[in-house]
């Protein structure tokens, strides 16, 4: 067969300029933390420094959260709909405009290609301010009845894995509600969320409005665990979302918890092969494998598993590991070293176990942190590997033989986040869906996101919806009735 080589096509750099270090984006300006203590942030590609940002204690905590209450009572929550609209439609704008500059940063940031942060991560971003500057002056046909309330100040903590994506699920609706937020990254990604502060001195946002906490794990738990705090929204591991849960019992404190998943991808006899492969690919490869509805259990009809199997081996193959800053590159880089240590022991857990392993072929960088395209066969749902969530390029094959033991494989597992299912029946379709317990069952695709569709999760994923109309309702409270 006629291979091709690609010639190297690298992004420049040059559009965006990193600061050396950074400090905390409080009630509209730039400061330093009242500790001095600061992190450093790397390019998991390369394991260069690129910055050093500030690290949020526990009176920084409480400068941001009073700039938002602040903000909450004199500018904001008393301003209308429509002119909190025109604020997020010039987010939405801005973040269009500086999509490139956004895009190269994430990815020397996170690690994850170009291709994915140019044509997937920043474009969404910037759909979600759009579609929620539509609603913030239609708020009493969100569903809480006539005149909905915010609820105040949000306290929002989001992961590594789409860090300005996230920051939009989070950011958006919560302006459009009325509510005003403090907002920590991951300590592994900051830099997004800061280039974030910036385009919102741009668009001249009233100070304190949204503000920008760095550090680690422990600012985010002084952040949720603020008296001020009126809502909390999380997303991360199952871990943490239950410390969280557990912190806000009790309290006056509303909670939105988007956690892990381990989702199961079913593959009936009669889906077409050719875009069930692409399906695949795109469900577990994609970010690396590092997104919490990766389709990393992939339960293929045994009268095709073998097809199927060698087909996906054949298309590994020849996906490009590398350089996250070539357009040309499929999968980027783990985005620490304790993630790929993670994903090093679950993978080594199931060659223990006895399942068998297929990496596709290649050579892998020296330097960063990487690892390739893998599946495994021969596993059985009492597997590690198919029981854990790997958040890595690591799939699962399981077989079965009818619907029902699809189902029920689907099924057993603590998670509920996202499956897909693959057939041309369309009866098929809405009969599996109807019985997986999943709060998101995409048909013959996988990994598609819509602003105006809502994400959410059944189980130990969580709790409380993002995007969509239902998107808005947790950041509002119940109005009267009409």
């Amino acid at each position: 067969m006629t291979t091709f080589e690609y010639a190297p096509a690298p992004e420049s750099r040059s559009v965006v300029d990193i600061a050396s270090s950074y400090g905390l984006f409080i009630n509209g300006e730039f400061t330093e933390a009242a500790s001095g203590e600061a992190l450093k942030t790397i390019n998991p590609a390369t394991e260069e420094q690129l910055a050093e940002v500030a690290v949020a204690g526990e009176a920084d905590v409480e400068n941001a959260v009073k700039a938002a209450r602040r903000a909450y009572e004199r500018s904001w929550g008393p301003m209308s709909g429509a002119e909190r609209a025109k604020y997020l439609f010039r987010i939405a704008r801005l973040l269009s405009e500086r999509s490139r500059e956004f895009a190269v940063l994430e990815t020397l940031d996170n690690g994850k290609p170009i291709r994915e942060s140019r044509d997937v991560d920043i474009p969404l971003a910037s759909a979600y301010f759009f579609y929620y500057a539509g609603w913030a002056d239609k708020l009493d046909y969100a569903g809480r009845g006539a005149g909905p309330r915010p609820h105040g100040v949000a306290g929002q903590v989001i992961p590594w894995n789409f860090p300005l994506l996230m920051l939009s699920w989070k950011i958006a609706p919560a302006l459009a509600a009325g509510n005003t937020v403090v907002l920590k990254p991951a300590e592994t990604t900051p830099l997004t969320a800061l280039l974030f502060a910036d385009l919102v001195q741009q668009a001249e946002l009233p100070p304190g409005v949204v503000n920008i906490l760095t550090g680690a794990g422990q600012t985010g738990a002084d952040l949720i665990a603020h008296p001020d705090v009126d809502k909390v929204a999380f997303t991360g591991s199952t871990a943490v979302g239950k410390q969280i849960a557990r912190g806000v019992a009790g309290t006056h404190k509303h909670a939105t918890l988007e956690l892990g998943g381990k989702a199961a991808n079913i593959v009936f006899d009669d889906a077409p092969v050719d875009q069930t492969i692409e399906g695949i690919v795109n469900g577990i490869y994609f970010n690396q494998g590092q997104v919490c509805c990766a389709g990393s259990r992939l339960l293929v009809q045994e009268s095709i598993a073998a097809e199927v199997v060698d087909r996906l081996k054949a298309r590994l193959g020849a996906l490009r590991v590398g350089d996250p800053m070539d357009k040309n590159t499929d999968v980027g880089a783990i985005n620490s070293a304790a993630q790929l240590g993670r994903i090093t022991e679950l993978a080594d857990a199931g060659d223990a176990e006895g399942a068998l392993r297929w990496s596709a072929p290649g050579d892998l960088p020296d330097k960063g942190y990487w690892f390739p395209p893998t599946l495994f066969t021969e596993v059985s749902s009492a597997h590690r590997i198919a029981r854990d969530e790997i958040f890595g390029p690591v799939l699962s094959v399981l077989t079965f033989r009818t619907p029902d033991e699809a189902v029920a494989k689907a099924n057993n597992t603590p998670y509920g986040l996202s499956a897909g299912v693959w057939t041309e029946k369309g009866s098929r379709i809405l009969s599996i869906a109807d019985q997986l317990r999943a709060g998101v069952v995409w048909a013959n695709t996988f990994n598609k996101f819509d602003p105006t569709s809502p994400f959410d999760g059944y189980k130990e994923s969580g709790y409380g919806r993002e995007g969509g109309r239902h998107g808005l309702l947790p950041y509002l409270i119940e109005g009267g009735t009409r």
